[in-house]
């Protein structure tokens, strides 16, 4: 066996038939090969696979029982391997409160440098905050209102963990007898608090008790001092009972009841390190954790941390406004008396009628009505000793939500009120996240929120020229955390993710995006004999962008790193060292290594069907014609993050594919704006909150709208193609009409693995059992009652055909349409899912296997099977994910046979391929982010190659020979824009 390769014997994952595979280290290999054809049952399935399960069991049992046991892959040997890393297309993270800044660690480092060069700054006076002696401490205390009662506290342990049992005999013998521990009170000379050592906890020594007052100055002073010195100057000021109306500064924190009392005590925080003698704002000491939106200490108190609320909206409130006053309040019903003595009253209070259309009202007129009148109105109401008449102010109908949907304990009130509610920018912190103190915190003139704000490259410029805004002190605490900021930024701007802004939330990032986040942060460890394992991290990636990202991977591979990237795309085959072509065919057709070799080798290799893409020998072909169009839907003003005020028309009836760099704007003109726009009108959807723009006109030339994403068709195994496209429907009845399911009086229902009857009891119609196994990762076994068929004995008993509903489950699509061919219902349903390129998927394959792109041809495959009524949008992100050429020039059919069935189709994508069979193209950008969201070209592809300013343009020609234009190709590629190139 050589070093020099990783060999692979024996392999038979899933579909791969006994294979025998040598793959060179330290070199950059691409798997390719038609969909399903076997690449990541080679690359993920077993070699990454086997690597990560070496690591494991290397450790000790008791490391395993935290961090699993992969199973063992079926293959016979690999050798050769290095520690295995794989970057796969997940996104980054689906909680809310992850962004850019905190996935990539760089908000870490960005919350080290505040914390410890940053200058304090009063947010009230914009002075600068200096050092607060005792003698400030104690005229703040006393600027309290007379006859608060209050404890002087010193915090002697603040989210620590241990038992403290000898702090507690120290503070004894000091004299000290009362502590409060995670706020609760103990006495120590009669009790000893007991504490598990395993978690955090705050002890607060309680000084001494005051009641303020002006002859209390002395004893307050001589106990603040006391408190100073037990903890090296801080102390808090703990007032059980505020009094109403105290002022509350940004240094106080609300703590819960004490034991026994229902009001809310506040706790103030005092240090010597920071105040303003000028100014009421009270300041706490700066930690890094004042920056962190994710702990109570940094996080702004009205959204916690989140950057948002959910407030009721007014255009949810009246969505037509020429609706009568009685009728046009959505979330009100006139039928009640309670709302129609309220409206009847304001009505006449301003001398209209309720049956005056809504928006007749003066705006002031509409105001009132929404958010409370000015002055009181005159409410009757009928008692048994006639009616009473009562004077007040209306509370508006925008107030009473509000207040109910706090108040009320009825789940049921609470959901309809949302109805009504939108998601907006939390107006305490403007969207920042951040406590007003944090915000007011700068480096060199710069807040923390403002950091966050940038683009990764903006922000790489911010911080190249830092060191001239510090003091030499400064310059020397900063000098290590800004080398690691730089890096960082470099990484990503290296992999083309210059555009993201650091508080984009990581939930919104596309497959791609997060992988090549995930590259980035590798590209910084600097490891040496890894074996890196990529999922098509081209995805996402226009063609001009695609240059940087390959040369980060070949970056990786010199440093003496093995990669293995399982991929389409023609551009990273050619700078590929080596190319292995699975194939011949997809599924149980596939599973052999077709050709193996450097790029000229593939394209030269007899029976390889990537070699006759890459060589020309096959080609997916322009259309003979474009189709015109008349009506369109144009969006007005769309102004969504990057989006400068655009107008855009989508051609109704065509093909148009939005294209343009990485983060030019396209997913947020189609997806926030256009698709939820649309949602909201036509289905009436009012949990869609629309991007900003004015509208959307054209509507009325749509009939429907369906958005096939890359989300899965299900959560659980019990999901399948079979489900889903309800093909098992019609099979179930094929099952229930043969001669001995009517003998046994067996119904569709029986032929079901989710309900009691036909399945196994003993999985549950699952097929596997899970057993625990304690440290080593759990074991799913074929259950032994039905041998992993989900279907109990009697039910097997039936066959169709001389084969069990378990047999046709397991059948690939292919298979089950040589097997149903007679059954045009079945037949035209399966032809749908092999017309998308899914010919070799199992009908019971568990939808947590698939990958996006299966998924989304899988709902697409659905759709089709739908009766066609015609005038359909279908908007689809990056159709093209995880297609061979052969397997694209398929779908590229199927979108074409939709919109020549009076359909509109508008795609996301970059693959040129299907870009070139378009009717119309928007091309976004000139660039991404700031820098993007303008329309840099629209119209055929032919008129788009035509213009120098696009990006898709240039790479177009090449795919357009009809095309002759003397502007550069794109062989010959500009250096990225900076800024929007002028008109000239």
């Amino acid at each position: 066996m050589s070093r020099d390769f990783i060999e692979v014997k024996g392999a038979e994952e899933h579909n791969l038939k006994d294979l025998d595979v040598s793959i060179p280290r330290e070199e950059f290999t691409v798997v390719t090969g038609l969909s399903g054809s076997g690449k990541s049952s080679l690359a993920f399935e077993t070699i990454y696979a086997e690597g990560q399960r070496r690591y494991i069991e290397s450790l000790s049992a008791y490391a395993r029982n935290f961090l699993g046991q992969m199973d063992k892959p079926q293959v016979e040997s690999v050798e050769g391997l290095s520690p295995a890393i794989s970057i796969d297309q997940k996104n980054a993270a689906n909680n809310p409160r992850s962004t850019v800044g905190t996935v990539t660690e760089l908000h870490d480092y960005l919350r080290l440098l505040y914390a410890r060069v940053g200058t304090q700054y009063d947010p009230v006076t914009g002075e600068e905050v200096g050092e607060q002696s005792a003698q400030d401490m104690v005229n703040q205390i006393l600027s309290l209102p007379e006859g608060t009662r209050a404890m002087i506290a010193a915090p002697v342990a603040r989210d620590q963990k241990g038992a403290f049992e000898d702090l507690f005999e120290e503070l004894v013998s000091e004299g000290y007898s009362r502590v409060e521990v995670d706020g609760e009170s103990y006495d120590l000379t009669l009790e000893k608090p007991d504490l598990d050592k395993n978690y955090d906890h705050t002890i607060d020594v309680i000084v001494d008790r005051i009641e303020i007052a002006p002859d209390a100055r002395s004893r307050i002073a001589d106990s603040v001092e006391t408190a100073l010195e037990e903890t090296d100057g801080v102390l808090k000021l703990i007032v059980p009972d505020p009094p109403e109306g105290m002022e509350l500064g940004s240094n106080t924190r609300s703590t819960g009841s004490l034991a026994g009392e229902g009001d809310d005590r506040v706790t103030i925080e005092f240090s010597e390190e920071l105040g303003n003698p000028n100014s009421d704002f009270r300041f706490s000491a700066i930690e890094t954790r004042s920056f962190s939106f994710n702990s109570p200490y940094g996080a702004c108190p009205d959204c916690e941390g989140l950057g948002k609320t959910k407030e009721v909206d007014e255009e949810l409130v009246v969505r037509d406004p020429s609706k009568p006053i009685k009728h046009v309040f959505e979330p009100w019903s006139y039928n009640r008396s309670y709302y129609r003595t309220r409206l009847d009253a304001v009505a006449e209070h301003f001398g209209v009628s309720p049956s005056t259309p809504f928006e007749e009202l003066s705006k002031d007129q509409q105001r009132q009505f929404l958010h409370g009148t000015d002055r009181q109105v005159t409410f009757e109401r009928s008692t048994r000793n006639g009616t009473r008449r009562k004077q007040k102010r209306f509370e508006g109908v925008i107030p009473n939500l509000d207040r109910r949907h706090v108040e009320t304990d009825s789940d049921s009130t609470r959901e309809h009120i949302e109805d009504y509610m939108a998601v907006t920018e939390c107006p305490a912190c403007e969207g920042t996240r951040l406590k007003e103190q944090s915000r007011h915190v700068l480096v060199g003139d710069t807040a923390i929120t403002e950091v966050n704000r940038m683009s990764i490259g903006d922000a790489l410029s911010h911080f190249e020229g830092m060191e001239a805004d510090l003091t030499e002190r400064e310059l020397t605490i900063a000098e290590e955390i800004l080398k690691e900021i730089r890096a960082r930024l470099g990484f990503m701007e290296e992999v083309g993710l210059e555009y993201l802004t650091l508080d984009r939330e990581a939930s919104s990032l596309s497959g791609g995006e997060s992988q090549r986040i995930r590259l980035a942060t590798q590209v910084g460890s600097g490891l040496v004999g890894v074996l890196y394992v990529l999922d098509e991290p081209s995805i996402g990636l226009h063609q001009r962008d695609n240059d940087r990202l390959l040369n980060t991977l070949e970056g990786l591979r010199d440093l003496g790193n093995t990669l293995i990237v399982v991929e389409h795309d023609e551009a990273t085959m050619r700078r590929a060292d080596t190319i292995v072509d699975m194939g011949p065919g997809p599924g149980k057709r596939g599973g052999e290594v077709v050709a193996q070799g450097d790029f000229d080798e593939i394209c030269a290799a007899e029976g390889s069907i990537t070699g006759d893409y890459l060589s020309g020998r096959k080609a997916i072909p322009v259309p003979d014609e474009r189709r015109g169009f008349e009506e369109t839907l144009t969006i007005r003003g769309a102004r969504q993050h990057n989006l400068k005020d655009l107008d855009v028309e989508i051609p109704v009836g065509a093909f148009t594919a939005i294209t343009g760099v990485s983060g030019s704007g396209k997913s947020t003109l189609m997806f926030e704006i256009l698709y939820k726009a649309l949602a909201r009108e036509m289905n009436d959807n009012t949990s869609v909150d629309p991007g900003d723009h004015d509208a959307v006109e054209g509507i009325e030339n749509v009939e429907k709208v369906r958005l096939i994403d890359q989300s899965p068709i299900g959560r659980t195994p019990r999901s399948n193609p079979a489900t889903y496209t309800g093909v098992f429907d019609y099979i179930r009845e094929l099952f229930a009409e043969t001669s001995l399911a009517k003998q046994r009086g067996y119904e569709k229902g029986r032929f079901s693995f989710n309900v009691k009857g036909g399945r196994c009891e003993e999985c549950g119609g699952q097929g596997t059992v899970k057993i625990e196994m304690n440290f080593l990762s759990d074991v799913y076994v074929p259950c032994e009652a039905c041998g992993g068929s989900r279907y109990n004995d009697a039910t097997l008993d039936v066959e169709y055909k001389g084969e069990t509903i378990a047999d046709v489950l397991d059948m690939s699509v292919e298979e089950a349409l040589d097997f149903f061919e007679h059954d045009t219902r079945l037949k035209s349903r399966l032809q749908l899912l092999s017309d998308v390129g899914l010919d070799y998927m199992r009908l019971g394959q568990p939808s947590t296997t698939l990958s996006g792109g299966e998924a989304q041809r899988i709902k697409l495959a659905e759709e089709l099977g739908k009766r066609d009524t015609g005038d359909t949008l279908y908007l689809l992100d990056e159709p093209t994910t995880g297609l061979h050429s052969e397997d694209e020039r398929k779908l590229i059919d199927v979108l074409q046979r939709l919109v020549d069935g009076g359909n509109s189709v508008v795609v996301v994508e970059h693959e040129l391929d299907l870009v070139k069979n378009a009717d119309h193209i928007v091309d976004l950008g000139p660039e991404g982010g700031e820098n993007g969201g303008e329309v840099v070209a629209e119209g055929t592809p032919e008129e788009v190659a035509e213009i120098d300013a696009s990006h898709t343009g240039r790479y177009l020609r090449d795919l357009l020979p009809a095309v002759d234009i003397e502007g550069p190709r794109s062989d010959e590629r500009p250096e990225p824009a900076t800024a929007p190139m002028d008109d000239d």
